[in-house]
């Protein structure tokens, strides 16, 4: 079975979240974080830069990491490396994704979203409790 290294991040103002809704694929209509494949050679950290770039056309700074998940699909599987990120500069302009949202971290778990991002979320939820509710 093909293994695959993602990276996926946390967007945050806050408690509230940025999701993204894929607009491809398999999975399409689906809620994640937005991110992707870490190439040969790549660290995490430069992986998730360049998908964000690529995504996006933005720039984040990492503010931590919030772990790693793995998950196996009936063809596939992947270990996921997460990290908490806040936009660097700009917006978040959306090159791949259908849709997009912020949302209470509270609300996460309603969401519509892949097994491995739904894994992570609490360590999202952990990370965030610091911040003041509204």
């Amino acid at each position: 079975m093909k293994h695959l290294s993602v990276v996926a991040a946390v967007f945050h103002e806050g408690r509230k979240v940025f999701v993204t809704q894929r607009g491809y694929g398999e999975f399409k209509g689906r809620w994640e974080f937005p991110g992707g494949k870490i190439e040969v050679g790549e660290s995490a950290e430069t992986a998730l830069r360049r998908e964000i770039h690529e995504e996006l056309s933005s720039d984040l700074t990492i503010e931590c990491s919030l772990g790693s998940v793995s998950y196996a699909y009936p063809t596939f599987s992947l270990t996921m490396e997460v990290f908490l990120v806040h936009l660097e500069n700009g917006a978040l302009t959306l090159n791949e994704a259908e849709d997009a949202k912020w949302v209470d971290v509270e609300d996460l778990p309603s969401v519509d979203f892949l097994p491995p991002d739904r894994m992570i979320l609490p360590a999202i939820s952990s990370a965030l409790s610091a911040f003041p509710k509204p």
